[in-house]
């Protein structure tokens, strides 16, 4: 361990942004958050309250399909709310389910989204309903607090314990962690739970984030080998969970990942992770809590586009910054151990659990639970809840596990699903299985194209081109994102579309299947003929010529049609 504290890269002092200076004066994330919830004069908050809501779980947003016709009109845009609800591990129980459910029918847009990251978002909650739906989520024994904003996000884990021993063990983990860095603030319980918690004698503090929070989001995810199903080297921290002779042991850490970049700013980029070591499992929340309080004290608090680990972490160096944590610690971290990732999809269909219990893997298009003409989604599994012989686990790619089913209730839920055509898997092409898109135009501020409400018509006319190639029961990673800031992790696609303008997107392509190679740009600006016309001969090639068992991406990198981009480094000392 370097005990030499002269050696050791040093904070930097920032001119705070416009962001950390709202943070500083908002007492702890109150901000004018209740002036702006009574005002009936508008369906908005003030500006900087749209700041610090998002720390409180929520966004504020409008309906872009109706803000031409609505300022013709001369009446504000249609405002209203994003409301996510945190689920470390992604595991809700059934009456969190039913719920959400209600929540959706009562105040949202009769809509449940599956984030990617393992979360609840309802859309379309209006101000004035603001204050029901967050005490109805927080009835359920769930709550919103730390969902969005410049803290620790909702903490990732393998949810499917059909797959591994140690699954169950790696969520409580993630529910360690999402406890232990939460805001301590008070802010959040005064406002949305009429709760007055703070006395004059008594005052807020934040001993891990401090007034400011960290510089910007951090999000962490763990995974167990082969399956990367949580994309843990496109994490703030990745956790990679090391299993000998049936038992976790510990974590290989990997730090530094982060997906957005910004059109037209070289200095942005997406980024995957770097594994910097192996740390037992009794000392990783140690080693989380002081990776993080490195960011808050390193990170760029003057340009919240340079203000991720990852800009950190390329700014003081990775080796001086495994030197930093290990000083911090009081201990080294010990060499990366061996491990193998060989995929990042979900897995479908029953899987036995050692104790016996049964998980049933759910393909859920885009994470989206809606019901439609063709298929009642929504009232299918609201009809398993009621059944009461499982719980809910949301994934990492906007899929669900219906978990812990004893082996007399198998038929129960299949039956409801039967019923309503539900979960019929098989019958999804290997392309479309593995597709994720962001939410998008409508409502997403950030959004310059399509996302969610395209990409299905999309893999429609691209699952023509792999019938005729005979590639419809191959498994390809595509992932769609309205603009370059990476919610739908788009460059870690083999195919990644990521939108430019209205109905134009750059086109990436040759990810590696596991989630440690990020994909290349190929060409930009390209519409949906341009990239039928782009991917039909690449396919055709990769028909004809590809290996035994190999995957698209690897074929693009071994036939030199894209250079291969950025793969999961590790970092040794010295």
């Amino acid at each position: 361990m370097n005990k030499d504290q002269n050696n050791l890269p040093q904070p930097e002092s920032w001119t705070p942004s416009e962001v950390e200076t709202i943070k500083l004066k908002s007492n702890y994330l109150r901000g004018s958050i209740e002036e702006s919830l009574n005002d009936e004069l508008t369906g908005a908050i003030a500006a900087d309250d749209t700041q610090l809501i998002k720390f409180h779980g929520s966004y504020q947003q409008s309906d872009r399909d109706l803000d031409d016709e609505r300022k013709q009109s001369k009446l504000e845009p249609l405002y209203s709310f994003m409301i996510r609800a945190r689920v470390p591990a992604g595991i809700a129980s059934t009456e969190q389910w039913i719920a959400m459910d209600n929540l959706a029918n009562s105040y949202g847009n009769n809509t449940l989204k599956l984030t990617t990251r393992q979360a609840f978002q309802l859309h379309g909650v209006v101000k004035k309903n603001l204050r029901q739906t967050m005490k109805g989520i927080n009835d359920a024994l769930l709550d919103s607090i730390a969902a969005c904003g410049d803290v620790n996000r909702n903490v990732m884990s393998t949810s499917n314990e059909g797959l591994s021993l140690v699954v169950g063990e790696l969520a409580d983990f993630a529910n360690t962690i999402s406890e232990h860095l939460l805001p301590k603030t008070t802010a959040y319980h005064e406002i949305w739970l009429n709760k007055k918690l703070i006395t004059e004698e008594q005052q807020d503090e934040e001993p891990i984030y401090g007034k400011t929070y960290l510089p910007r989001k951090f999000k962490i995810a763990i995974a167990v080998p082969p399956y990367n199903d949580t994309d843990v080297f496109a994490n703030d921290i990745g956790l990679i969970a090391i299993v000998e002779n049936s038992k976790l042991i510990g974590y290989n850490f990997a730090v530094g990942g982060g997906m957005g970049k910004t059109y037209g700013m070289p200095e942005t980029y997406p980024r995957l992770a770097d594994v910097i070591g192996f740390v037992r499992k009794e000392k990783a929340l140690s080693v989380i809590e002081e990776i993080v309080k490195i960011q808050r004290d390193f990170g760029n608090r003057n340009n919240r586009k340079q203000a991720r680990l990852k800009y950190t972490l390329d700014r003081i160096g990775s080796e001086s910054f495994i030197k930093l944590l290990e000083f911090r610690l009081g201990f080294d971290l010990e060499p990366a151990k061996d491990y193998k990732f060989t995929s990042n999809g979900d897995v479908f269909g029953w899987k036995k659990a050692a104790n016996g219990l049964w998980f049933l893997g759910l393909f859920i298009e885009h994470g989206r639970v809606k019901d439609t003409d063709e298929l009642k989604l929504k009232q299918a599994l609201r009809e398993v809840a009621e059944l009461k012989v499982c719980d809910f686990r949301l994934t990492g790619n906007q899929g669900l596990v219906l978990g812990k089913v004893a082996t007399a209730d198998k038929r129960k839920i299949q039956e409801v699903l039967s019923r309503y055509y539900a979960g019929e898997y098989q019958k999804i092409s290997g392309l479309r299985k593995h597709a994720i898109a962001c939410v998008a135009l409508n409502t997403c501020t950030m959004a310059f194209a399509e996302a969610e409400r395209y990409l299905p018509d999309l893999v429609s006319k691209i699952e023509l081109i792999l019938a005729k190639n005979n590639l419809s029961t191959d498994d390809f990673l595509i992932r769609m994102t309205g603009c370059p800031n990476g919610c739908g992790r788009p460059f870690l696609g083999e195919i990644g579309l990521v939108g430019r303008a209205p109905g134009k997107y750059n086109l990436y392509l040759g990810a590696g299947f596991s989630g440690d190679r990020l994909n290349t740009l190929y060409k930009e600006m390209l519409s949906e003929e341009e990239i039928l016309g782009c991917l039909e001969p690449l396919l055709q090639q990769y028909s004809k010529e590809r290996q035994a068992k190999e995957r698209f991406g690897d074929f693009l990198i071994r036939k030199e049609i894209v250079e291969p981009a950025q793969s999961v480094s590790i970092i040794k000392k010295g």
